[in-house]
């Protein structure tokens, strides 16, 4: 059932309170979205780094008793290079969803296979530069994605090409933002369906596809927005606050009833 769920008791006051400000016992059953999944390049951050006023406005959402998760392609050393406050978050989905990583315990899970050897010693051969390697993906960017096409084919690798604006990512077949983020969430328990998720690129797609509410921000894709529940008129971090806000006021029932996002693009393939 979406939207507020009243709880039969003698201190339904109490109740209804909790539910608004988010506080006591009572508040993470009242509401419908329980965590908040953002990307980070071009959505979080503006220029690769995330300003004060954004940090507060996550740590108001994490007051409410939501969760909030970060998604991203960075690999985790560079992200905690760029972003101190990545304490702020409950789980980090690094690597495009090779990695996922936990603050609060220091705690890393490698979820795929490290790049094969073969493939480096081929991208050294043809001069592919400039390139990075982490625990799971290999990420250079356009236009090398000609390139590194062709040495999967030769190798007869089943890895995946993804891509985000300019950034070309290599990841094992099965690897995505989707399947790092359903990861930890299975962990914290919380449904897909009850988590709202915002990016503004072409890997987030896997990503917002399996949230309860997709979200993009101003400056994304134009694919990316024509695919989502609510588009902010703020672009980056701007965009998350203006998003955060809503949920604060009214845990988004001004969205209505969200009925399941493959159902709704199944629907609009058959019709087509």
């Amino acid at each position: 059932m979406h939207g507020w769920v009243w709880l039969p008791c003698p201190r339904e006051a109490l109740a209804r309170e909790s539910c608004l400000t988010g506080r006591g016992r009572y508040a993470r059953l009242c509401m419908n979205y329980l965590a908040l999944a953002t990307d980070y390049d071009g959505t979080l951050a503006r220029d690769g780094h995330v300003d004060e006023a954004t940090l507060e406005s996550l740590g108001r959402l994490k007051s409410s008793g939501r969760k909030v998760l970060l998604v991203t392609g960075r690999e985790l050393p560079e992200l905690k290079g760029v972003c101190p406050q990545y304490g702020a978050f409950d789980a980090i989905v690094a690597e495009n969803g090779g990695v996922l990583y936990w603050p609060a315990e220091d705690k890393e899970e490698v979820l795929g296979e490290a790049p094969p050897a073969e493939f480096l010693q081929q991208i050294q051969e043809r001069g592919v530069s400039p390139y990075s390697v982490g625990r799971v993906v290999f990420a250079t960017w356009r236009p090398h994605e000609f390139a590194v096409l062709e040495i999967l084919q030769q190798l007869g690798l089943g890895h995946q090409i993804i891509f985000n604006k300019r950034a070309v990512m290599v990841l094992p077949s099965g690897i995505s933002k989707a399947s790092g983020l359903g990861r930890a969430l299975d962990a914290l328990r919380i449904p897909a369906g009850q988590v709202v998720g915002v990016g503004d690129a072409e890997n987030d797609h896997a990503f917002l596809e399996i949230c309860g509410v997709a979200a993009a921000v101003s400056n994304g894709l134009a694919g990316l927005r024509q695919r989502c529940d609510l588009v902010t008129e703020g672009d980056h971090g701007d965009g998350v606050r203006e998003l955060i806000e809503r949920l604060l006021a009214d845990d988004l029932q001004s969205l209505g009833v969200r009925r399941p996002r493959q159902m709704l693009h199944s629907g609009a393939s058959e019709a087509r």
